[in-house]
């Protein structure tokens, strides 16, 4: 006896399974946030913005909020703004102080 699901397979032109659909809220239960990049940050550095000021402005701080939490000063944060792949060890700290994973800097 087959049980109903929400889950859909598609099939390949070759008649084999190609493809799963689930349910939004199904796969976002499945997926912690820390693995999500929201389609703002996206839409920011497509539009030429670095990762980090992208999710600067998605977390509405300012460079001074962001330079006070990391302990340093606002010009010196604004400059790791503009560094476009930025050292492992920087962007953990950025990512620490914006309350994210480091991973999800490297776009």
């Amino acid at each position: 006896m087959n049980a109903p699901t929400d889950i859909q397979i598609i099939n390949g032109p070759d008649g084999k399974p190609a493809f799963v659909v689930i349910p939004y809220a199904q796969y976002v239960a499945q997926h912690s946030d820390s693995d999500i990049i929201p389609h703002e940050v996206v839409s920011r550095i497509v539009d030429g913005a670095t990762p980090i000021r992208a999710w600067r402005e998605y977390l509405d701080l300012t460079q001074d909020e962001v330079a006070k939490r990391l302990g340093i000063s606002q010009p010196a944060y604004a400059q790791q703004e503009t560094v476009s792949k930025p050292r492992k060890a920087t962007r953990e700290k950025i990512a620490a102080a914006f309350g994210i994973n480091a991973d999800q800097l490297e776009l």
